[in-house]
């Protein structure tokens, strides 16, 4: 008797050994499906079948099958057979489980969100993206690995399901994985974090008996151009502006004859519901006669392409005309200093954002440049000092003062309308102004220590005084600059305190230039220091909330907040993320005039290390020539990939901005190329008798 059970043990042993051995994956795909292709390339051993009846049938006690294909659901037949064949099956949408077919809904805010810890390397509440796709919304089940929902935070669920609905997204039904959408589309439709996507997927495959660790395809479709301790050399910042600039031909932005029609149907006021396809590749991009776009909206199709924001703002002509310009000499491409020149004119001559009340003397808004061409009675001063530095620079590379009235008439509409201390406020609508006049407006009593709205205008105020020695010019600026020094660091911030400490380095860079003083020279370094002890060796710049309070895009507090306003890229300081619309590429300009105004190597040792890292997180995106040299908002520099919050309403982590993030970083480029800074360079276009001749005939005009 004890022998008989012998015996049985050893064959019961031998059968589970042969079944293990012999247990295969079955594939209900296509051979050159991304998944399959992947699981033969590491070797192993799948079959395929063309539907999930032959898999089953086909199928050995034990097999694993993966069932890829869309629409494939187990009849009550086929899961007793795979119940009595204990077959291990993984199952995609669209297929779904139950009696009943569920209401399907396509992804906006909605992201996937961990319900386990027991997926390796991925806690309980992890957040992973899924774009543009479709999902089922199944009622409970038992055992849910990951629930979909709109929820807020950086990394994980900040405030769990709170508020919102939850539907199972990876679950456990009759025995069967199920996924509630297409996951195999991850890397073409760039679901992040890509090391999460990868450990649910081997999760997944040791699921249907797959042991060994996948290893999938690293040349992703949109990525990095180089790692994170790669070196940088001179070589690789001439391709990475060569590849910048040629972005804005590239990307068909530059609006052309054959389709201006479309930015007329597109385009909204207030940049609201502009979203819409980028042009086709049989269009043509222009040259910059009709201006150009605003850039690509923070949102990720199901190719992975992305659609465009069809806005014409101000800004973004001037700043795009700056760094064409600035790239055309360098790169012997005059004919980007055409490009320059059309937008220019736009800006200033063809569209609405320098006529009408803005082109008359007589008006209180005389000079200032409207925001965008759907809202040319909305003046930002950050906005307009973008501007008339973008008009400044193209002017000065491409040596013409055929703007030059532009710009004088564009600085002083905005000093004269700022307070008696230098603050104009963030912005003003036409209308209101022109119930008053700029004297009243003059002798406000305003202060607004918020740098992001106010500062580059008090550069602005001293670049001027520097040509004219107006010393009106000089002592606004002064006052404001002092006012705010003294309030530091208790200043309002908008969608976090580095933008407002990056924003701060222009204005008291060039307050040493025109009065180099001790005092003067410990401002500077104090925004210096409380900006780059964030500073990685990477180059980033990690972000940070402000003073609770001081806010005005302060962190999102609830579920049903996310994606309702504009918001920081992260949930709370220790994400390590930077921003490249706000912070980085701001503090770059910064960096650079207050090293050639002090010639202190503390800022040029933290300057090489930003324009460093904007040549490795450059855009590589070779099946995407629209995004293919350009430089996304955020970049999660601990992960090395483009993720963040995908709070912001309009400008989130994958958006693209033609003048605030493009311009300005090709041209840190440029100046790191050429050993340039801003102040100096224009000296030799601007510090003539003829400007100052126009700036007095200003001075008489608006002054008096």
């Amino acid at each position: 008797m004890k022998n008989n059970k012998k015996h049985f043990l050893i064959i019961l042993l031998l059968v589970v050994f042969v079944s293990s051995v012999s247990a295969r994956v079955i594939i209900v795909a296509d051979r050159q499906h991304p998944v399959a292709e992947v699981l033969i390339k590491c070797g192993i051993d799948v079959r395929f079948a063309d539907n999930l009846s032959k898999a089953i049938r086909s199928a050995a006690y034990g097999d694993g099958i993966i069932v890829l294909q869309n629409r494939h659901a187990p009849s009550a037949g086929e899961l007793d057979i795979l119940s009595r064949k204990r077959l291990k099956v993984f199952l995609q949408y669209p297929s779904f489980i139950g009696n009943t077919v569920p209401d399907e809904q396509k992804v906006t805010l909605e992201r996937v969100v961990m319900n386990t810890s027991y997926i390796r390397d991925m806690d309980s509440l992890a957040i992973l993206s899924v774009n543009d796709h479709s999902f089922y919304k199944y009622s409970p089940k038992k055992l849910t690995y990951a629930y979909i929902a709109k929820i807020a935070g950086f990394d994980k669920a900040e405030y769990g399901f709170e508020g919102v609905d939850r539907y199972p997204f990876l679950f456990i039904e009759n025995g069967i994985l199920v996924a509630g959408a297409d996951i195999s589309n991850w890397q073409r439709a760039r679901f992040g974090p890509q090391e999460y996507w990868k450990n649910l997927w081997q999760f997944v495959f040791h699921y249907v008996g797959i042991s060994k660790t996948v290893l999938w395809n690293t040349d992703k479709s949109v990525q990095p151009a180089l790692n994170k301790n790669s070196s940088v050399t001179r070589e690789d910042y001439l391709n990475t502006l060569q590849l910048g600039a040629g972005w804005y031909t590239r990307s068909k932005l530059l609006v052309a004859d054959n389709w201006q029609h479309l930015v007329t149907e597109q385009t909204r006021k207030n940049g609201e519901g502009v979203i819409f396809p980028a042009v086709n590749d049989s269009m043509k991009a222009g040259d910059g006669r009709l201006g150009i776009l605003e850039g690509h909206a923070s949102f990720i199709n199901h190719d992975g392409s992305q659609p465009v924001r069809w806005w014409l703002r101000g800004d973004c002509q001037a700043e795009t005309a700056f760094a064409l310009s600035s790239a055309a000499s360098v790169l012997k491409k005059p004919y980007y200093d055409t490009i320059a020149q059309n937008l220019l004119r736009y800006l200033y001559q063809t569209s609405n954002l320098r006529q009408g009340e803005r082109n008359d003397p007589a008006s209180p808004s005389f000079g200032l440049i409207g925001w965008a061409t759907t809202d040319p009675d909305a003046y930002y001063g950050d906005d307009n000092a973008r501007v008339l530095l973008g008009s400044i620079g193209a002017s000065a590379n491409m040596k013409t003062s055929d703007w030059n009235s532009f710009i004088i008439e564009g600085i002083l509409g905005n000093f004269r309308t700022a307070g008696r201390n230098g603050f104009r406020g963030p912005w003003f609508r036409d209308a209101a102004m022109q119930k008053t006049d700029w004297k009243i407006l003059s002798k406000r009593e305003i202060v607004n220590v918020h740098p992001h709205y106010e500062s580059w205008l008090w550069a602005l105020y001293l670049w001027l005084y520097d040509k004219t020695q107006y010393e009106p010019l000089k002592d606004k600026a002064k006052e404001a600059i002092a006012i705010t020094m003294a309030h530091f660091p208790e200043w309002k911030w908008t969608n976090g305190i580095q933008q407002e400490y990056a924003r701060m380095l222009l204005p008291l860079a060039w307050l040493v230039r025109v009065e180099d003083s001790p005092q003067h020279r410990n401002w500077l370094k104090m925004v210096a220091l409380a900006l780059l002890k964030d500073l990685d060796e990477s180059g980033a710049i990690k972000e940070r909330l402000g003073i609770s309070g001081l806010g005005r895009y302060d962190k999102i507090r609830s579920n049903i907040e996310y994606g309702t306003k504009e918001a920081p890229l992260i949930s709370e300081y220790g994400d390590q993320v930077t921003d490249l619309l706000y912070t980085l590429n701001f503090c770059s300009f910064g960096l650079n005039e207050a090293y050639a105004a002090t010639n202190d190597d503390y800022y040029e040792n933290a300057l090489k290390k930003i324009d460093d890292f904007f040549v490795r997180v450059q855009v590589k995106a070779p099946n995407h020539q629209d995004l293919d040299g350009t430089w996304f908002r955020a970049f999660d520099f601990g992960r090395w990939e483009y993720w963040a919050s995908n709070a912001d309403s309009g400008w989130g982590p994958w958006g693209t901005q033609t003048g605030w993030t493009q311009s300005w970083i090709i041209n840190a480029l440029v100046s790191r190329i050429t050993n340039r800074n801003f102040w100096e360079f224009t000296k030799a276009s601007f510090d003539t008798e003829l400007f100052r001749q126009q700036c007095a005939q200003s001075f008489n005009l608006m002054l008096k």
